[in-house]
């Protein structure tokens, strides 16, 4: 029998670079390489790497020195890979080196150090028209752009990933309706700024199954909630057209669930991140669109200890917190970023200070979080199940991404699978999750 060439492959970092794992991973799979699980079984391993913060950039060297070690032979592509000179001085061995979504590179040093069998048939290894996916079979991410209009002093991603590109809309939602063929049951819409999309090609009109649409936000998710499952918004800006969207929430076509970056609310310290800051303006949004929609979930993320950072600056951010009310909050501690600008400021914030600050904020968002997931205690909810254990099934209901945010558990639930959807009212809550029965 001739050897199948064998791929294993290791995925790092956010969703933006496991949806650029499955594309080069279903272009392998079209050319008839198996896929492995482990180092032994590989001919090759490819490492697509996450270089965004310093710790993601010690997994990814950790990870390709693993690789090495356990394989010999390792292509190197992702985030860190703009990084080269770096990477081979920690790691001289490696055979390529290829940045953030350059899947031609990829596949090229592939052909280079592991030709594909010449006796490939396409019709016998047969890949699904959705492609590979690394994620459950019911929910997918889909992504709508590459790249990043913004300069944010604290992030170097369009260093890393470059100018906003957008997809064309027709092609975007042709993989979409793929998806839902293929049995997904919920779309997460990911990019850098997912509100900015289309800006690069000033809104170019596209074709999706027979008509026209622009290339914009707002037709996107009318297209998409035409498709009959879960649409949820990620990285989204808050750029006035957001307000456009929160109609489609009210009438139950795309879920009433906003991922928003706000970052910060002191405006002295968005101006030196390079951020929005109208923080009236943003909480007397928050404030409409919550009119609208009610159940709306709105969750964020913040820097804390950003240089120059006061007691005054973090005191407005925690009096944001206590007024906008937002229902899932990721905090980080700044920490430099090589080649970010933020490292030129003056006044950086000594890691104690840094440190108290995170757990005062913590403990006023886990105190916010804790009410509101109590007000949902006795509601009927619709929930999505992920997983089935012994102890019942594990699912999350509009309000919860996957990964990121809380989990509905249904303790003594029988005859669930995966992707199923269930009414469930809710008996208890913590902090971040919730407990029912499925009715």
């Amino acid at each position: 029998m001739k050897h199948t060439p064998t791929v294993g492959f290791v995925s790092l970092g956010c969703p933006k670079n496991l949806v650029d794992s499955e594309r080069i991973l279903t272009q392998l799979r079209t050319e008839g390489y198996q896929i492995v699980p482990t180092y032994n079984d590989a001919d090759m391993v490819i490492v697509n790497t996450c270089g965004f913060i310093d710790s993601a950039v010690e997994e990814s060297l950790g990870t390709i020195g693993e690789a090495l070690k356990e394989n010999g032979k390792v292509l190197v592509t992702g985030c860190l890979g703009v990084k080269e000179d770096e990477i081979r001085e920690v790691h001289p061995g490696v055979l390529g080196i290829s940045g953030a979504h350059a899947y031609e590179k990829v596949l090229d040093q592939v052909h280079q150090h592991l030709p594909p069998a010449k006796d490939h048939n396409p019709f016998v290894d047969l890949v699904p028209p959705q492609g590979v996916k690394l994620t459950p079979r019911h929910y997918a991410y889909l992504k709508i752009s590459e790249g990043c209009n913004h300069s944010c002093s604290f992030c170097i991603i369009p260093d890393m990933r470059g100018k906003l590109v957008s997809r064309p809309i027709g092609q975007v939602m042709s993989e979409a309706e793929r998806l839902v063929k293929a049995g997904v049951k919920e779309l997460l819409v990911i990019s850098q700024d997912t509100s900015a999309y289309g800006v690069d090609v000033k809104y170019r009109t596209d074709f999706w199954d027979g008509r026209p649409l622009k290339t914009d936000m707002l037709k996107l998710c009318e297209a998409l909630g035409e498709l009959g499952v879960w649409v949820r918004l990620h990285y989204v800006y808050p750029y006035p057209h957001v307000d456009k969207v929160i109609p489609l929430m009210a009438e139950g076509k795309i879920l009433p669930y906003l991922d928003i970056p706000f970052q910060h609310a002191s405006p002295r310290l968005l101006k030196l991140m390079k951020r929005p800051g109208q923080v009236e303006k943003t909480l007397e949004r928050i404030k409409s669109w919550r009119e609208q929609v009610p159940d709306l979930t709105i969750r964020s993320t913040f820097i804390v200890g950003f240089p120059g950072e006061t007691e005054e600056d973090f005191q407005q951010l925690l009096e944001f917190l206590e007024e906008a009310q937002l229902d899932r909050v990721g905090c980080f501690q700044y920490s430099p970023v090589e080649g970010a600008a933020a490292n030129e400021l003056p006044d950086p914030v000594p890691d104690e200070i840094k440190q108290e600050r995170f757990d005062r904020f913590m403990a006023v968002q886990q105190k916010i979080s804790a009410q509101r997931l109590q007000a949902k205690i006795g509601r009927t909810l619709e929930v999505l199940i992920d997983e089935v254990d012994e102890e019942g099934a594990i699912g999350r209901s509009y309000a919860d991404a996957p990964e990121i945010d809380g989990l509905v558990y249904l303790n003594g639930a029988e005859g669930l699978q995966p992707g199923d959807k269930v009414q469930v009212i809710i008996e208890q809550a913590d902090e971040y999750d919730l407990w029912g029965s499925v009715i």
